[in-house]
């Protein structure tokens, strides 16, 4: 499977991170397992056909356009046909810029886009599928971008301040609890626990702990340091603070991590 990265044009920058293919000259079997990344994405299938899909067990059709929302809980993911997907993958918290519904509603789910869209998710997948160049392609995805954050203003105020704290979430160095960390920015640490909620469909906690075990899992996968330096380097108290938390987002142990079955686990969080 080919996959390729490009960058989104002028003022949506700030709020998307990648357009994103994924592609296959034939029908082939996709087996993955997917993890935590702190994304929510839009894919659009271009393909002829409709690849099948097995959820964590579950035989669906794979619905022309996905949303995929927070990944907190891991799984499995099989599917079968020829892929053309071409995805938008926003950042962490610039999501619910986009859509009227609480962000966190779409949270461990796999959403048939359409439902949510409507008629506009429809005559976009068409004109996608028309479109036979990237660039085209890309350019029809920022006008219907554009066009939805035009009507979400009310959210930009409070952006800003969700996209600091992130930061500071993010810190390498970072050990603070909410309340310090809302007290730096004269707010309540309910409110922060509020807004970061809206914005991400997140705690700070949990995105923390993704951020962490996003970083986590590129060092396993590595196979260079021990688990007491891969705890260490990544902010964990101790290691069997870092093995419990490996364990809740993937299923298994460090030890027993295999990064062959996986397709998220290189997706690294940043802004």
């Amino acid at each position: 499977m080919r996959y390729r990265e490009f960058s989104p044009n002028s003022f949506l920058k700030d709020y998307v991170q990648c357009y994103f293919v994924c592609e296959t000259d034939t029908a082939v079997l996709t087996q993955d397992k997917v993890f935590a990344t702190g994304f929510i994405e839009i894919m659009f299938n271009l393909g002829t056909d409709s690849p099948q899909q097995l959820i964590n067990g579950d035989l669906i059709t794979q619905p022309d356009v996905q949303l995929w929302g927070q990944t907190i809980q891991p799984f499995t993911f099989t599917s079968f046909g020829k892929h053309t997907m071409f995805g938008v993958r926003f950042f962490p918290h610039t999501a619910a810029c986009f859509f009227n519904e609480p962000i966190e509603e779409f949270n461990d789910q796999v959403i048939d886009f359409k439902d949510i869209a409507g008629k506009e998710a429809v005559w976009l997948h068409s004109k996608l599928w028309e479109a036979k160049s990237i660039d085209r392609r890309i350019e029809l995805i920022e006008k219907f971008l554009l066009q939805k954050l035009s009507l979400s203003r009310n959210k930009y105020t409070r952006l800003a301040l969700v996209n600091s704290i992130m930061h500071d979430l993010n810190q390498d160095n970072f050990f603070e609890n909410m309340n310090s960390v809302a007290s730096r920015y004269g707010i309540s640490s309910r409110y922060l626990q509020k807004i970061f909620l809206n914005y991400s469909g997140l705690t700070p906690n949990l995105f923390s702990k993704i951020a962490r075990f996003q970083k986590s899992i590129h060092l396993v996968a590595g196979k260079d340091s021990s688990l007491t330096a891969i705890a260490h380097q990544c902010g964990y108290f101790d290691q069997s603070h870092f093995i419990k938390d490996f364990k809740f987002f993937t299923g298994s142990t460090p030890s027993q991590f295999s990064p062959e079955s996986s397709s998220d686990f290189f997706v690294t969080l940043h802004n």
